[in-house]
């Protein structure tokens, strides 16, 4: 192959990749939408179902943003998609909340994995999806009642706390096990992902132990935990596992 046909094939496949990001994202903010207007019916207040409507919402926003972006790069954005419907149809299978606390939890850590993914990939994307990004990244008002709710809640029965760290700790298992799967069957993305670097499950596995470090300081905020502080020798142990199959929560 020549130079410039090298050139255009890794033009092509970093295009690829970012095709797939879009897609796994934008998927994910249209499910996420279904299920918060689910959630806002568990909603014990008036007040409260309004909060998790405007949440809906704003992730029927960001899916369109998405959508739009996807449609600029010459993709249809329903094939973007459809590769990762049945990873995140999966997910939200296996994690159906109890009740309305649960709900919000998954809520909080859901628009936290989707930031993280965000912020990890920004610089290595083009102007206008960089741009895109930081648009969404700056249309997540809606930690704060996460956090405020759940505090009360535990304030009002310190055992809701044990509970609800268990289900943030299943969250997590189940969210990176289907990570894990969508970089091992989606070539273009793992790549973006990595940075296009030959080692590229030990970067994603360093880029995964970084979401864990970033959950748990959610977590800590949530008042479900204590903010990590030993993420360097996480990162790295993560790095070496990378690739092999994560633990079933469940088992």
């Amino acid at each position: 192959m020549t130079a410039a046909g090298a050139d255009g094939a890794d033009h092509r496949a970093a295009a690829d990749g970012v095709i797939d990001l879009l897609g796994l994202l934008a998927y994910a903010s249209l499910v996420a939408f279904f299920q918060l207007s689910d959630d806002a019916a568990l909603a014990t207040s008036i007040d409260d179902k309004a909060a998790l409507a405007e949440m809906a919402v704003a992730e029927f926003g960001h899916f369109r943003l998405l959508r739009d972006q996807i449609n600029r790069m010459q993709a249809e954005p329903a094939a973007a998609m459809q590769p990762f419907v049945e990873v995140i149809d999966a997910f939200h299978a296996r994690t159906v909340p109890a009740d309305w606390l649960e709900g919000l939890v998954k809520a909080y850590v859901g628009d936290g994995i989707a930031a993280d993914f965000y912020r990890a990939v920004t610089e290595l994307l083009d102007p206008p999806t960089k741009a895109l990004v930081v648009e969404v990244l700056a249309d997540t008002p809606h930690a704060e009642f996460a956090i405020a709710r759940v505090r009360a809640a535990i304030a009002a029965d310190p055992r809701v706390a044990g509970r609800l760290a268990l289900w943030a700790r299943r969250l997590m298992g189940e969210a990176l096990g289907q990570a894990h799967r969508v970089a091992a069957e989606r070539e273009p993305l793992a790549r973006l992902l990595a940075g296009g670097t030959p080692s590229q499950l030990g970067e994603i596995g360093r880029m995964f132990a970084r979401f864990t470090d970033a959950h748990a300081q959610r977590m800590a905020a949530l008042g479900l935990g204590e903010p990590p502080s030993d993420a360097g020798s996480r990162a790295d142990a993560a790095a070496g596992g990378a690739g092999r199959p994560q633990p079933d929560p469940e088992a």
